[in-house]
């Protein structure tokens, strides 16, 4: 696809351009093919093409029916430890093994200096590719909370206007259980204008864990944002309690609950009864597939083994049920997950092969919502996410016209226009970090 003209002020007009209505504010499972007008930074006007007045002097871009997104948002991110797999890689590709390889790497190399580079380099990543908004879990367990949340302040200040982030204080379960650590970040958490995280799977004091961080994020006025049941152990209950211990204290602060994975793995009547307590409970769900496909069913003790269940939660089943369901990148090129670029549309296009978000098929659009409108309204993001006049003219032009064209290809050609200008789509080269890493790994 060619770079969109520039024109005097900005002004251009987007031809027959594909828009689904799921991606406007009035929703919908159509698409309508469109003419989009930019002034200013802004959408000035949409119409059925080949309706509005004519334009002199605006520049124009024939979409060619091509598909017109909203920027992305990622709501579940680990930028804090993307891109060190060079140094530490998972040896077995285990959960645990991903665990005790981050936990050395902290230990040994997250200075301010690392952190901030790889940092800066995953949002050049995620800004080529078309995001505006992510969420950052950070390793929030002191000391390791002094170092990363001045880091995460300033790549705020760097990226303000091109990437809105926003950090969630990561901590143990055990972490969670110690008051005196608990205090420390959550405060570190609320000064820096962040969220109270914590992650709770099988653990024989969960419910412990869950009212702490539950009963703290309401006392220095948090969100909560946790990791939960990312496992594939029937005895990971974690999300049933959650959902329990919300609606019992009255928590009125905003819950999102990541992963989720073991409910997948319980029985319907389990299933059934958790969904309809994280509905009543008003929990958003954040799947994270890529990284959940990656990670669990993996047992290679005794050599290669295909995994059984492809790891991600009952995202239709939630949807189903009225919880506003999310979908996101989660880790980078770390223990978690070796690959992963930010991408937005890699996390759809990949969730609808592993969830089978693609029927009905005339509601698969509705999906793209899980990484635009529905992450904005979850995470109160100042991007809504959505297609609209008077919204920022954030946007993603495809030369895909319909669904299984844009998820059949990668879309390595798509223009992102950020203010109503195409930005460069260069992506930063892995070579800017060899002098972090040491001797590349395979």
């Amino acid at each position: 696809m060619s770079i969109i003209e520039e024109a005097a002020g900005g002004e251009r007009r987007l031809r027959s351009a594909t828009l689904p209505q799921a991606l406007t504010p009035a929703g919908g499972t159509g698409l309508n093919l469109v003419d989009i007008d930019i002034s200013d930074g802004r959408i000035a006007a949409i119409a059925p093409a080949g309706t509005l007045p004519e334009r002199p002097g605006a520049a124009l871009h024939d979409c060619d029916g091509g598909l017109v997104f909203p920027a992305f948002i990622d709501l579940h991110t680990h930028l804090d430890k993307g891109h060190i797999w060079p140094r530490k890689p998972n040896p077995d590709g285990s959960f645990m093994s991903a665990l005790n390889a981050v936990m050395a790497d902290r230990e040994a190399s997250w200075s301010a200096a690392d952190v901030e580079r790889r940092m800066d380099f995953a949002l050049r990543c995620a800004y080529a590719h078309g995001t505006a908004a992510i969420r950052t879990h950070i390793d929030s367990a002191p000391p390791q909370h002094e170092i990363s949340w001045p880091v995460l302040g300033a790549m705020r200040e760097r990226w303000a206007g091109r990437i809105e982030l926003q950090g969630v204080a990561l901590l143990g379960p055990d972490h969670l259980l110690d008051p005196g650590l608990l205090e420390r970040v959550a405060s570190t958490a609320r000064a820096a204008g962040g969220r109270l995280g914590g992650a709770i799977s099988v653990f024989d004091r969960a419910r412990e864990a869950i009212a702490a961080a539950v009963e703290a994020a309401g006392r220095h006025g948090l969100d909560l944002d946790l990791h939960i049941d990312e496992s594939e152990e029937t005895a990971s209950r974690s999300l049933a309690i959650l959902a329990e211990t919300v609606i019992e204290t009255g928590f009125s602060g905003k819950v999102v609950a990541g992963h989720c994975c073991s409910l997948a793995v319980h029985d319907e009547t389990f299933a059934r009864e958790t969904i309809e307590r994280v509905a009543e409970a008003g929990i958003a769900i954040v799947s994270l597939p890529m990284c959940n496909l990656y990670l669990q069913d993996r047992h290679g003790e005794n050599g290669p083994r295909t995994p059984r269940w492809r790891g991600v939660t009952l995202v239709n089943e939630l949807r189903a049920a009225g919880v506003a369901v999310s979908l996101a990148s989660d880790n980078t090129r770390d223990p978690f997950y070796a690959y992963g670029d930010l991408d937005g549309l890699e996390v759809l296009r990949e969730a609808a092969r592993i969830a089978h978000l693609d029927h009905p098929a005339d509601e698969a659009f509705s999906w793209a919502r899980a990484v635009t409108s529905t992450p904005s309204e979850v995470g109160e993001f100042s991007w809504r996410g959505e297609i609209a006049v008077g919204a920022p003219a954030d946007c993603i032009l495809f030369r895909a016209r319909s669904w299984t064209e844009l998820m059949a290809r990668p879309q390595s050609d798509r223009i992102v226009l950020r203010a109503g200008r195409p930005i460069d789509r260069t992506l930063p080269d892995y070579r800017e970090l060899d002098n972090l890493m040491g001797a590349p790994q395979p």
